[in-house]
């Protein structure tokens, strides 16, 4: 284990399967899986992790936002716990976004430790969840592991995550430096405490990562983040219009986490369309969610 100029620790050790048992003792697992409309990739994913379920891994949820496709079908079917936004968390009416579902996954979710992993991924490593617990099962200083990865973008070898590099990792450098050695800020698969995690608000939108990193920042400084090579990721690549408003929404967290004025503007796109262009208006980011641990038992204060 090193740590960089920035502070934020590189954890590069060896480990093995049995070395991960014996580190996680008396403690808990959940892995948790967002998914929207991923019938093609979630049994994939569900499927790489499975074996883990009943030694490395406790639990293996799969929480749906909302799809109108097989995908709740096909994860169940592949060996997972299958929860709707709305039986998560019955009290509190659903709102879109990635972060929404991840923050109603705490509801449901009783793990020490809780991983995240996208349900995109096509034929994801098995490693993938030893990897992102191997820091925080060996030091209890840690409270947050993000993986990095090469990202394949069509036929190349690399210029996936674009968002990443184009937008989240120069922006972190120029206005919070210490994060700037972070090679995938807004990556989908981390790992975290629960204690950590319930104590934040999430972004309900793609601000959810860069909100969650920086929130653990603040609090704890950054010792308190990992980031460990997963090696290379594939997943689906979206087309630039998503791209601009998944930008849009990082841009609307970082600032408000760093208490950088925003205008709140949505975006306008100008996309071709026939022989003229057409304008579609991007989301304005939403409010946060409160941090979980500040929620009644009939919902939001």
């Amino acid at each position: 284990m090193s740590s960089s100029a920035s502070g934020v620790v590189l954890y590069d050790r060896t480990w093995s399967y049995g070395e991960l048992l014996d580190r996680k003792r008396h403690r808990s697992v959940s892995v948790v899986i967002p998914a929207l409309n991923e019938e093609d990739t979630v049994a994939g994913v569900v499927a790489s992790i499975r074996n883990l379920v009943g030694t490395l891994v406790d639990e293996l949820i799969v929480l749906d936002s909302g799809s109108t496709d097989r995908t709740a079908a096909r994860a169940r079917a592949a060996g997972a716990t299958v929860y709707s936004r709305e039986q998560a968390l019955p009290a509190v009416p659903p709102c879109p976004g990635k972060g929404e579902v991840l923050w109603r996954s705490l509801a449901v979710a009783s793990g020490d430790f809780i991983v995240f992993v996208d349900a995109d991924l096509v034929a994801p490593d098995p490693r993938f969840v030893p990897s992102l617990l191997a820091p925080l099962l060996s030091d209890d200083e840690l409270r947050l592991v993000k993986g990095f990865y090469r990202r394949p973008h069509g036929d190349a070898p690399d210029g996936g995550g674009r968002v990443t590099q184009l937008v989240a990792r120069p922006l972190l450098t120029a206005l919070a430096p210490e994060l700037a050695e972070l090679r995938q800020p807004l990556g989908g698969e981390y790992a975290a405490t629960r204690e950590l995690l319930r104590a934040l608000p999430f972004a309900p939108g793609y601000g959810v990562e860069i909100g969650l990193l920086i929130d653990t920042w603040r609090r704890h400084g950054a010792g308190a983040i990992a980031q460990v090579d997963l090696g290379t990721r594939v997943h689906r690549n979206r087309p630039l219009h998503e791209l601009a408003e998944m930008s849009r929404q990082v841009i609307a967290t970082l600032l408000g986490r760093l208490d950088i004025p925003d205008s709140g503007a949505a975006l306008t796109q100008y996309l071709p369309h026939g022989s003229s262009r057409r304008m579609t208006p991007g989301a304005v980011p939403a409010a946060d969610r409160p941090p979980m641990a500040t929620l009644t038992a009939t919902g939001i204060r």
